[in-house]
């Protein structure tokens, strides 16, 4: 899965690694241990690629309420296509949601050690999402998203089971591309040129909490 990540490069880095024509959100801060339920950044296509913020945690457009938002925060890619709840969002409303690496916790006895874990390059990178509006027609919308989850590769494997989806960038503009519909051309594309080698440094548990929120939680520890 993927529960905590980084947002914290500036709009002109952003710019040089990702397809970005126009900004439209505001107040746009470091974030070092982005958590479930919080705003965070995301690429859409409206015509054109635009920044926005989402909520993180889908909520489908036919939803009663946005209650189960907090459980919605993955999408596995190994059932995207057929779920209820993201099925419509893989179909037409894909999205990039920028980061520079994602925490991940191994578990010995009754010790779980968190992971910073990065591309070997350091660069930032985009996870593959989804994104939804909901509306009820009594409430303010909420536009909200996920991200894809699939089988750790043999880099992570032995810190968790699953990992997020991170897309090359030759694969952005497709991604975003709400013309292209064919889920089973794309699912297996996704399959086939996902990235898959990272590199892996233990954090200290200061990043638990989601209260922590600065450069603390990335700092590489030793341990003996």
């Amino acid at each position: 899965m993927c529960g905590r990540f980084t947002q914290f490069s500036t709009i002109e880095t952003l710019k040089r690694y990702f397809p970005i024509d126009t900004v439209a959100c505001n107040d746009i801060r470091s974030s070092y241990n982005v958590a479930p339920a919080r705003e965070i950044l995301a690429i859409i296509r409206r015509q054109e690629n635009v920044l926005v913020k989402l909520n993180w945690g889908l909520v489908p457009f036919w939803a009663k309420t946005p209650s189960g938002a907090s459980k919605q925060i993955n999408a596995r890619l190994e059932t995207v296509a057929v779920k209820p709840s993201f099925r419509s969002a893989f179909r037409y409303r894909r999205c990039l949601i920028p980061a520079e690496g994602f925490f991940e916790w191994d578990k010995t006895g009754d010790q779980k050690q968190p992971w910073f874990i990065t591309l070997p390059s350091k660069q930032p990178f985009a996870f593959a999402g989804l994104w939804e509006t909901w509306n009820n027609g009594k409430a303010a919308t909420i536009y909200s998203c996920t991200i894809l989850t699939t089988a750790a590769s043999r880099s992570i494997e032995k810190i968790h089971q699953r990992m997020p989806v991170i897309l090359p960038s030759e694969m952005y503009a497709d991604w975003l591309n709400p013309d292209i519909t064919d889920l089973k051309q794309l699912e297996s594309r996704v399959r086939q040129r996902h990235l898959k080698d990272f590199a892996a440094q233990r954090v200290s548990k200061y990043v638990n909490s989601p209260r922590n929120n600065d450069p603390k939680c990335i700092e590489p520890i030793e341990t003996t």
